[in-house]
């Protein structure tokens, strides 16, 4: 199995790719562990992208969690056997991001890059409210959903994600 989720800054994509993960006992590659490096330097694409090209050709089952649009996403689409996407309302995906905060203070948290402490600035704040949500986003998100609609989930609460985790238990 190879599931690969997307979505908004704050929607539980590493939550859900942890729960998966657990329950299907595959490997998890988090993005954002490949995105940054220590002191939340960005890395190169072409290196993300070797990161990513490497999980893929090693694994034959896998979660992957973000969106890095830019590094093989594709790719990551076309491997993938489930794709889901967290969009979540804005409200919420600040509150649970605030909500990581106070519990990682300072921490740098397992689906970070190591260096990378725990952040809640005006500037996240900004993305997961309206820079996140940019139309680019919103169309690279809805054409997922026209391309891929056979494997694709799109969940907008939650209680269709706690709805997807019940069923997948059965």
């Amino acid at each position: 199995m190879k599931m690969v989720i997307i979505g908004y800054s704050g929607a539980g994509k590493s939550t859900l790719a942890k729960k998966l993960t657990d329950f299907y006992k595959l490997p998890l590659l988090h993005l954002d562990k490949l995105r940054f490096s220590n002191g939340w330097q960005a890395r190169k694409k072409e290196n993300i992208s070797a990161d990513i090209q490497a999980f893929l050709d090693t694994h034959d089952s896998w979660v992957i969690e973000g969106n890095l649009s830019s590094c093989l996403f594709e790719e990551r689409l076309n491997a993938a056997d489930k794709i889901i996407i967290l969009q979540l309302p804005r409200l919420i995906c600040l509150k649970r991001a605030y909500k990581r905060y106070r519990q990682h203070r300072g921490q740098t948290r397992d689906s970070m890059a190591e260096g990378c402490p725990e952040r809640f600035d005006l500037d996240f704040i900004k993305w997961i409210l309206i820079d996140g949500r940019h139309p680019q986003i919103q169309e690279r998100f809805q054409s997922v959903l026209e391309n891929y609609s056979d494997k694709t989930l799109h969940l907008t609460s939650q209680k269709d994600i706690d709805t997807f985790l019940q069923d997948m238990k059965k």
